[in-house]
């Protein structure tokens, strides 16, 4: 058992990032394979300037983003531009998962599905039916 669980210590960015890898693990080949240059980011919360740029005022509001061009929309002209990115914020996570009461390993990967969802520019119901896919 690991040290952090046994002192009740809230689940470290590590084992967050460790819940999306797996995740990002079981998707079908066909999106592994366009997500292996997406930049996989946990922070401790959004900061103000992603905060406004989504619309949301409070950090504990937004536990992910993407951060890119959906595969569609990208253009062989675009060199130079910053890798695409999924950002996972460990606090907003975390108060998601205390009122919720959803499994953590559960949560992690219903948001890295959503935020892989918009990499691929995926309809909700998309979204769903790939998360879906990735349940144990």
């Amino acid at each position: 058992m690991e040290r952090q669980e046994v002192l009740g210590a809230a689940p470290s960015a590590d084992v967050i990032e460790a819940h999306a890898r797996a995740t990002i693990a079981r998707l079908p080949e066909a999106f592994r394979t366009h997500l292996r240059d997406v930049v996989l980011l946990v922070e401790e919360e959004a900061d103000p300037e992603m905060l406004a740029s989504v619309g949301l005022d409070h950090p504990l509001d937004l536990t992910g983003v993407y951060v890119g061009r959906p595969v569609g929309e990208k253009s062989s002209f675009e060199s130079g531009a910053l890798p695409d990115r999924i950002h996972l914020y460990r606090q907003a996570i975390l108060a998601e998962w205390c009122e919720t009461g959803v499994r953590l390993d559960d949560l992690v990967a219903h948001v890295t599905v959503h935020e892989i969802g918009h990499h691929f520019g995926l309809s909700d119901d998309d979204m769903h039916a790939l998360e879906d896919a990735v349940s144990d």
